[in-house]
């Protein structure tokens, strides 16, 4: 029997074969007693064997799972009332800027917008396009692309200004002006008051993200006004379109 547990013990690994070599009885031991106690030990450590893989891979499924396992995301959606809610505190937000601001500078922006609102009104209001009145409308909005793209020249010359004289702030102050000059060349009104329109949006681009910016509340002033020019120049538009 002893060479059966030998040749066990040679093609089994390390572990078992650790657990299965029992200690050698004295010489002269009854035969029997020695093969039973080596086929007790050996079943012993086949047990013990199989039962530590069987939890090692016990333990490795259970890492796959808790791995794999991916708990239910929760989207939280805006409801209407707090969108809502948050465009009234931008819009309180603004009007509190537009209360700190200076007063001079809020009424003669106000009052400049009046040339802008009052020809496509007056031509509403009498049903009938006038060519004359369109053609002024369209120069004084000329005339304002120009100064507002001259206005950086002036916020960017004293030392103290965020803004630098540098060609970045100066060459780009030049292009307002020379869209509305492009604009005044066209014949056709229709299609310089686009090129205005696109004068007015380059202008409110360059002074609220591209450039060193204004205050905040001239920044709230500039939208406002870009806003109720653009708006009136379409309205004249509209007025010629549906009288043709």
């Amino acid at each position: 029997m002893f060479p059966l547990v030998q040749r066990c013990c040679f093609h089994t690994p390390l572990q078992l074969r650790m657990l299965t070599v029992p200690r050698l009885p004295p010489y002269g031991r009854n035969k029997t007693t020695c093969s039973s106690l080596s086929l007790h030990h050996l079943q012993r450590g086949v047990h013990l064997i199989s039962r530590s893989s069987s939890l090692n891979l016990a333990s490795v499924y259970a890492t796959k799972l808790r791995a794999f396992h991916t708990s239910l995301p929760s989207f939280k959606k805006k409801t209407p009332k707090e969108s809502e809610t948050k465009d009234l505190g931008k819009l309180q937000q603004s009007m509190e800027l537009l209360k700190h601001a200076p007063k001079p500078a809020v009424y003669i922006s106000l009052a400049g917008l009046i040339p802008f609102v009052s020809i496509p009104l007056a031509m509403v209001i009498q049903g009938t396009y006038y060519p004359q009145l369109a053609f002024a409308q369209f120069t004084y909005g000329a005339v304002t692309v120009s100064f507002l793209g001259g206005m950086r020249w002036g916020f960017a010359l004293p030392e103290n200004s965020p803004a630098k004289p540098d060609w970045l702030n100066l060459v780009n102050s030049t292009v307002p002006p020379l869209f509305a000059w492009q604009a005044l060349a066209f014949k056709d009104i229709t299609h310089g008051a686009l090129m205005l329109i696109m004068a007015l949006g380059i202008a409110l681009h360059y002074d609220l993200s591209l450039l060193p910016t204004y205050p905040r509340w001239f920044k709230v002033l500039r939208v406002v006004g870009t806003l109720v020019m653009v708006l009136s120049l379409l309205a004249t538009m509209a007025v010629k379109t549906s009288s043709e």
